[in-house]
Order: structure tokens, then C-alpha cells, then sequence
């Protein structure tokens, strides 16, 4: 079982062109899925924005990110980091998600998301936005 605790950028909409950029500074291996591939509800001409993308290179470094499209808020700069728990220790992650949401705000429930993981989103009392990402047993 593990946990692993990873920054995960918000871009406005060159999440694409922005991670491609840090592979050619740190190598690697880099995924990239939109949200019309992931079956995310968005607006229309917004499918092709990137919902999710990670980099992970060879030495450790990993970290996500995100375009913002504007059917899911606005983007501010300045705003656009989130701390992303994630690994198959579902009740040390669930227990994560608990502490950290306590005086502060559950912005999506800890529930099954269309890719099959368990997802939820939440601001602690700091006012730092959190991702738990509990990977889906097989």
C-alpha cells in the first residue's frame, strides 16, 4: 500500500503545450487525457482541453496538471496549485481527506469517479486546495 503527495498545476488552457515544455526539462514519461476522452461533462469546444496530465521523470520528479475550462469556474492566476494525495491506501487516504476537510470545505465528495477511482476535492482551513485520488482495487 502507498501514498504519494504530488503538486498539481492549473493552467487557463495550455496545460498541453505547458507540460510538454517541462519534459524537455526533466525527461520522462507524460500523459495526457482530455476531458472529452475522460467523459467529463464540459462545454461545448472545451472537450479537447486537457482534464488531466501527469509528468514523471526518471529521477523522482512527478507532478500534474489541469486546464481550467470555463464551464468549470475561473481561472485566477495565483490560485493555480493544488496538493494531489494519491495511491491505493484507501483508508489512510480516506482518513487524509477527513483530517484535512475538517474546518474548511468539501468542494467534490470523496466518490467514484468516470475513470473508476474514488476522487474528491476540498479546501482545508488554510484556505490550500487538496485532491485525493484513491486508485480503484482490481
Amino acid at each position: 500500500m502507498s501514498v504519494l503527495l504530488n503538486p498539481y498545476l492549473s493552467f487557463k488552457d495550455n496545460t498541453r503545450q505547458a507540460m510538454e515544455f517541462y519534459k524537455t526539462v526533466f525527461g520522462g514519461t507524460l500523459d495526457l487525457n482530455t476531458f472529452e476522452a475522460s467523459h467529463m461533462p464540459v462545454g461545448p469546444d472545451e472537450g479537447e482541453m486537457i482534464m488531466h496530465a501527469q509528468l514523471k521523470a526518471d529521477n523522482g520528479v512527478t507532478f500534474m496538471a489541469a486546464d481550467t475550462p470555463p464551464s468549470h469556474g475561473v481561472y485566477q492566476s495565483g490560485t493555480n496549485i493544488s496538493m494531489s494525495l494519491s495511491g491505493d491506501d484507501e483508508t489512510v487516504l480516506r482518513g487524509y481527506f477527513e483530517k484535512l476537510s475538517a474546518d474548511g470545505k468539501v468542494n467534490y465528495p470523496l466518490e467514484k469517479a468516470p475513470w473508476g477511482d474514488i476522487f474528491g476535492m476540498l479546501t482545508d482551513q488554510f484556505g490550500i486546495n487538496w485532491m485525493v485520488n484513491i486508485t480503484a482495487q482490481k
